[in-house]
């Protein structure tokens, strides 16, 4: 059967393509999203994070701190749910805990402030000990696979929320404006 010479199955085919285009919210690359664990949670690694041992999975939340080590540099999260396109929300209440995510690539923590949301796909490495206040605080470790950095609503963009993976815009012809062109356009506020 044909619509106006275009058959249905070529008009199937766009439209699932349309689809597919649209229902990808993933800030991941394509080769780490089939590898994700989507059926563990944050709970269940903080639990128990020996058991979770070398699973990739997704973490988000705000930056506490970040120090640079003999072997790359160590990033304290506090971890928060992941909302849209996989962005932490900001609600701190919501916060499950604490996490470490190791990056062995070079990375300058004055590139990842305090108060920095990120979002991180990490191999879970187990757990560190280290102090917290006049405790010591079980942190579950993540080797970073992706870091994606999450611009400050309040300054970058005009307030619209886009992700910038380190090293990198995704989308390649972003402006430092977003998507919308120079601040000078009308809805550009």
């Amino acid at each position: 059967m044909s619509i106006g010479g275009i058959s249905t199955v070529v008009l199937a085919m766009i439209a699932s393509g349309i689809l597919l285009g649209c229902a990808s919210s993933s800030v991941l690359p394509p080769e780490l999203q089939s590898q994700v664990d989507q059926t563990v949670g944050f709970t269940q690694v903080k639990e128990s994070p020996e058991q979770y041992r070398g699973r990739l999975v997704v973490f988000g939340g705000e930056v506490l701190s970040a120090k640079r080590l003999k072997d790359g540099t160590r990033i304290e999260v506090l971890q928060l749910p992941l909302g849209d396109r996989q962005m932490p929300i900001p609600d701190r209440t919501a916060s499950g805990g604490r996490f470490l995510a190791i990056q062995r690539e070079f990375l300058d923590p004055a590139t990842i402030p305090p108060g920095t949301r990120v979002t991180i796909a990490g191999e879970v490495m187990g757990s560190q000990t280290l102090p917290l206040d006049e405790a010591e605080y079980s942190y579950p470790v993540l080797e970073v696979k992706n870091l994606t950095v999450w611009p400050d609503m309040d300054r970058a963009y005009g307030g619209s929320v886009y992700p910038r993976p380190y090293g990198g815009y995704p989308y390649g012809g972003w402006r430092r404006w977003g998507p919308w062109g120079s601040p000078y356009n009308p809805y550009w506020w």
